[in-house]
């Protein structure tokens, strides 16, 4: 990270779930802490596992304290396709136009795919970026230390 700096505030947003109804990160603020999880490409073998973790394990990451909101550049209707054929119940956020301008903004764009880094945000209650981690790990994500780290901005 070179602009953002943990400990200020998270850049807001507003972009379209797979059902097509705009998610504001603000809208959050004062309520709810928020992990943010970039990822690369709707149906990729890497993604589709890592998004179903999220999935599996939903009852410990969504309380009435936390969301999580996923996001990629793919378009709103192969996020609707991803989330039916995974069965992901959870808001899968479209970055495809203008192109990746929420993943630049948290300098997360791979411009040589056109797509977002695997990378994750912790954004606290009173909308400050608290925890960033950015993987290139075949494996996929700790989702373990992703829980941990979205409590610790609830406490």
């Amino acid at each position: 990270m070179t602009g953002l700096t943990l400990g200020a505030p998270a850049p807001d947003f507003t972009l379209r779930d797979q059902f097509g109804q705009d998610v504001t990160l603000g809208s959050f603020r004062g309520s709810k802490a928020v992990l943010l999880l970039f990822y690369p490409f709707a149906f990729s073998g890497i993604c589709t596992g890592e998004m179903s973790g999220i999935r599996d394990r939903l009852d410990e990451f969504m309380t009435f304290d936390t969301e999580v909101l996923g996001i990629s550049c793919d378009p709103v209707y192969s996020l609707r396709a991803f989330a039916d054929a995974e069965g992901l119940n959870f808001p899968l956020l479209s970055d495809y136009w203008p192109h990746g301008e929420v993943t630049k903004a948290y300098e997360v764009f791979n411009e040589a795919k056109g797509a977002p880094y695997r990378s994750s945000y912790v954004v606290d209650r009173e909308g400050v970026l608290r925890w960033a981690l950015h993987s290139a790990n075949a494996d996929g994500r700790d989702l373990d230390q992703h829980l941990e780290q979205l409590r610790a901005a609830v406490d």
